[in-house]
């Protein structure tokens, strides 16, 4: 198991320039279990594999794992396998050699070598550049040489930094699955650092969403995407992003009426709402509304949009309307014969909705459900 303790990371402490990158980090790993550190540029996501790895200082706060605290040993005593975003390749060793370094070092046998590197080569489809220095390769064959020469090594937490990021999209798809069935296969410790939110729902068992060196959520992709804790998991997490609203919660002759600029209200009657909702929403009175593109149904007579833009991209349409003073998209999976400009009307139904609290961004409810 990995445990990170009240983690904190202050570059240039004390100066004017000081950034805080991660901010009183408490996350688990269990043993085996595949870990995605998934958030935007400059999130805190790296500095926290770096510090796990040994190649920052911790700020503050400690790391243990497999009963052991790591933080203040060098990095080669800490038993972590790291594939860098940057390759780190030795040049004047072949692809396979740079794969079987750290196996040569500890002075396996040839046979058990051998049989290690061709395992993980084969499953990263790199046996044609085997016998290639680094220079006579492209990026994306670097990044399979670094990601094989961590994952051949038996060590108690294996750390991928981006390590499909320069493959294009067809391999990288291919590879995705390969992958998590060797990890899992092998039974490997693994945390993630990417901002492919597809490849963070494809390869791990929990996902870590962090924002400006804090943690937002960490939970499976499911319970992400259907109770996001707060506002920025509920935007960040999903393609195309959920849209929202700030809304007014009145009541009038017992329904519910959900007010958004524009004049247009939404109404919603007794037994579509949990009580317990209701009573949330109206003591706040005004909140934010999420709906999911997915769960956005167009109707007959529903709440009126114009047309702004209609996408086929081959399996679905995505059409994004003027709403409310605001885009709402819809996503439809067979083609919609609207153009920029035509009147639609949506349907949001109850169950779907998401609301947070304006004050601190928080979940208030999800559907019928209290968050």
């Amino acid at each position: 198991m990995l445990s990170l303790n009240h983690i904190d990371k202050i570059y240039n402490a004390g100066k004017r320039n000081a950034v805080h990158a991660v901010k009183s980090l408490d996350l688990e790993i269990n043993q085996g279990e595949i870990v995605a550190l998934l958030g935007s540029s400059g999130c805190g996501k790296t500095s926290i594999l770096r510090m796990i790895a040994g190649f920052e200082e911790v700020s503050k706060g400690s790391i243990s794992l497999a009963g052991r605290e790591i933080h203040n040993l060098m990095p080669a005593q800490r038993n972590v396998a790291m594939a860098f975003e940057g390759y780190s390749l030795y040049p004047p060793l072949t692809v396979r050699d740079n794969v079987a370094f750290a196996l040569k070092s500890a002075r396996l046998p040839t046979a058990e070598i051998n049989k290690r590197v061709d395992e993980v080569t084969e499953l990263l489809d790199m046996q044609d550049i085997l016998e290639k220095y680094p220079s006579s390769i492209s990026g994306g064959q670097q990044q399979r040489a670094s990601l094989a020469r961590a994952l051949v090594r038996e060590s108690n937490l294996h750390l991928l930094d981006e390590p499909m990021g320069q493959l294009e999209p067809q391999l990288r798809a291919l590879l995705r699955g390969r992958l998590k069935y060797f990890i899992k296969e092998h039974g490997l410790t693994t945390i993630l650092v990417t901002h492919d939110q597809t490849e963070a729902n494809a390869l791990a068992d929990r996902i870590a969403v962090m924002e400006d060196g804090e943690l937002q959520q960490y939970a499976n992709s499911v319970t992400l995407k259907d109770k996001p804790a707060n506002l920025f998991t509920g935007s960040f997490i999903g393609e195309p992003p959920m849209n929202v609203f700030p809304v007014v919660a009145t009541s009038e002759d017992g329904q519910l009426c959900l007010t958004l600029s524009g004049d247009v209200t939404l109404k919603y009657a007794p037994q579509e709402i949990n009580p317990l909702v209701r009573d949330a929403l109206l003591a706040l009175k005004n909140i934010t509304l999420g709906i999911r593109p997915q769960v956005v149904t167009l109707t007959e007579s529903g709440a009126c949009a114009i047309v702004t833009a209609n996408q086929w991209l081959g399996d679905q349409t995505h059409i994004a309307a003027e709403f409310a003073g605001a885009s709402l998209v819809t996503v439809e999976h067979s083609r919609i014969g609207v153009k920029p400009g035509d009147a639609i009307h949506v349907s949001l139904a109850a169950d779907d909705l998401h609301f947070f609290n304006n004050n601190d961004g928080h979940a208030i409810a999800h559907g019928s459900t209290l968050a």
